[in-house]
C-alpha cells in the first residue's frame, strides 16, 4: 500500500499540462474533451514478480488536436528509461500517428533492453520440469536486445484494415553468471549440451521480417474499451535474403471482445489468441507474441502483459495458444485539477498451452541424469491457469496505472504473483 500511496501522489504531482490554455468543453458523459498536446513526465514505477522492481523515467506525449477524437488521440510520443532489480535494463522510444500519412496509421517503436538474468524454463510447458526450490540462477540466461519496427495500418471498409510492416530483431545470448550464486550449470546450458538448442543458435542472431495482415477493430476506445471487437491475423516471413540467421515463418491469430454488462461502468472482456512457426523456428524467437500496431512484441508468455500468473517464459512451442477473460467494473469517476480520473476493480481467469512442441531429443548422450529429470517427453503439455483481481487509477480514458495479483492453480508455474504496471492487458 505504501507503493500505491507514493505512486498516486507522483501522478498528482506530475500531472499532465497542455500546451494552451482554452475555454473547457465537456462531452455527452460529462467529460472535459482534451484538445492540444498533454505531457506526462513520470518516474517509471512499476513492479513485476519476475522482473523485480522497476525505476527509471519516462514520458507520454499526447496530441489530442481540436478534440474531435477525443478521448483517443490523434498521435502519441512515448519515451522510458528504466531498470528492474532483477538485472534489465529498458530504453524505448515509440510514435504513433494517425493522420500524419492520409489514410494509413504509422507505428514505429525503437527497444533496446539488457537483461542479465533473463528467465528459462525449457520448452513445452509440462514437458520440462520445473523445481521451485532450486535457486534462481539455475532458470536463467543472458541477453542483448535490440528491436525495431515500423506498422502500417490501412482502412479496407467500415471496421476492416489491412496491415503491413517491418520488424528487426538481434540477440547476443550467453550463459548466466552471478556471484551469488554457485553454478555448475544452468538449464539453458544443459540444453545446448543435449542439442536441443543447436550450436548455430545458441547465441541468438538476426531476425529480419516483414508481416502482412488483416484487422477488424470496432472499439469505442482503445485503451480502455467498454465495447466493441478488435481480430487480427497476420503472417510474418524472415528469409535469409532479408538478413535472418534462422530463416523461419509464423502465423499469429488474436480475437478480443469487450461485452457492455452495466453501459460502460462493467465490462466483460476476453482474449483468445493463438501463434504457430511453420518450418524451422529458431528457438529464441520462441517467446515472442507477434503484435502489429501501436505496441511492441510481447515478451514470454507468462507475466503481465500476456498471461498474468505463471512465471515469465515457462509457456515455449512451436505452436501455442493462451486466453484472457475478465470483469472490468470502474465504479467511480470524478474530476481533479481539470482530469477526468477514473477508479475501477477487475477480478481475472487466464489460461496458456502448448499444441506443438519442440523437439526435446537428447542428440548428445550428455548428462543423462539431469535429462531425465529436467525433461518429461512421456508428458503432454496442458492447460496452465491462474486466476486474481486487480485495481485501476485511470486518467482521461488513456492514461492507466495497474496493480494486479495473480494464483497459479499448480506450482509447476510458480506461484502467486503481483504486478504494478500501466494499461489494461489488452
Amino acid at each position: 500500500m505504501k507503493r500505491l500511496f507514493i505512486l498516486l501522489l507522483v501522478f498528482l504531482l506530475c500531472i499532465p499540462a497542455e500546451s494552451k490554455k482554452k475555454k473547457e468543453v465537456v462531452n455527452e458523459n460529462g467529460e472535459i474533451v482534451k484538445t492540444g498536446l498533454s505531457f506526462g513526465p513520470l518516474p517509471a514505477i512499476a513492479f513485476d514478480t519476475d522482473k523485480g522492481f522497476q525505476y527509471g523515467a519516462l514520458l507520454n506525449i499526447y496530441n489530442f488536436g481540436d478534440g474531435t477524437h477525443y478521448p483517443n488521440p490523434i498521435s502519441t510520443w512515448y519515451l522510458e528509461a528504466s531498470a528492474y532489480t532483477k538485472g534489465s535494463q529498458w530504453y524505448v522510444v515509440s510514435y504513433d500517428a494517425k493522420y500524419l500519412i492520409p489514410g494509413v496509421r504509422l507505428c514505429t517503436a525503437l527497444n533496446v533492453q539488457n537483461d542479465t538474468g533473463l528467465d528459462f524454463y525449457g520448452f513445452n510447458g509440462y514437458q520440462s520440469y520445473y523445481d521451485s526450490e532450486l535457486h534462481k540462477g539455475f532458470y536463467r540466461h543472458r541477453r542483448i536486445m535490440v528491436r525495431y519496427k515500423a506498422d502500417f495500418i490501412g482502412k479496407i471498409a467500415r471496421n476492416f484494415f489491412w496491415e503491413a510492416g517491418y520488424h528487426f530483431h538481434y540477440m547476443k545470448i550467453n550463459e548466466f553468471s552471478s556471484k551469488k550464486y554457485d553454478l555448475d550449470n544452468t538449464l539453458y546450458g544443459m540444453y545446448t549440451q543435449w542439442g536441443i538448442i543447436p550450436e548455430d543458435e545458441k547465441n541468438g542472431g538476426f531476425s529480419s521480417a516483414v508481416r502482412v495482415g488483416l484487422m477488424y477493430d470496432s472499439r469505442d476506445i482503445e485503451a480502455s474499451p467498454s465495447r466493441g471487437i478488435w481480430a487480427e491475423a497476420n503472417f510474418a516471413a524472415a528469409p535469409g535474403f532479408l538478413g535472418t540467421s534462422h530463416p523461419y515463418n509464423k502465423l499469429t491469430a488474436t480475437f478480443r471482445h469487450y461485452v457492455p454488462v452495466v453501459s460502460d461502468k462493467l465490462v466483460f472482456a476476453y482474449r483468445i489468441a493463438y501463434q504457430g512457426f511453420f518450418g524451422n523456428a529458431p528457438w529464441y524467437m520462441l517467446p515472442f507474441y507477434n503484435v502489429v500496431g501501436p505496441a511492441y512484441d510481447r515478451d514470454g508468455l507468462g507475466g503481465y502483459r500476456t498471461v498474468r500468473g505463471p512465471i515469465l517464459n515457462r509457456i515455449q512451442g512451436l505452436q501455442s495458444g493462451f486466453y484472457n477473460a475478465e470483469f472490468r467494473w470502474r465504479f467511480i469517476d470524478f474530476k481533479l485539477w481539470k482530469q477526468n480520473i477514473g477508479l475501477a476493480l477487475n477480478g481475472f481467469c487466464d489460461g496458456a498451452m502448448v499444441f506443438k512442441g519442440m523437439d526435446l531429443t537428447n542428440r548428445t548422450g550428455a548428462l543423462p541424469e539431469y535429462y531425465s529429470q529436467y525433461v518429461k517427453t512421456g508428458t503432454n503439455d496442458k492447460l496452465h491457469v491462474a486466476a486474481g483481481a486487480g485495481f485501476r487509477f485511470i486518467m482521461n480514458r488513456n492514461f492507466i496505472v495497474a496493480l494486479e495479483f495473480a494464483q497459479c492453480t499448480n506450482r509447476q508455474d510458480g506461484g502467486s504473483s503481483f504486478y504494478i504496471n500501466t494499461g489494461y492487458l489488452f
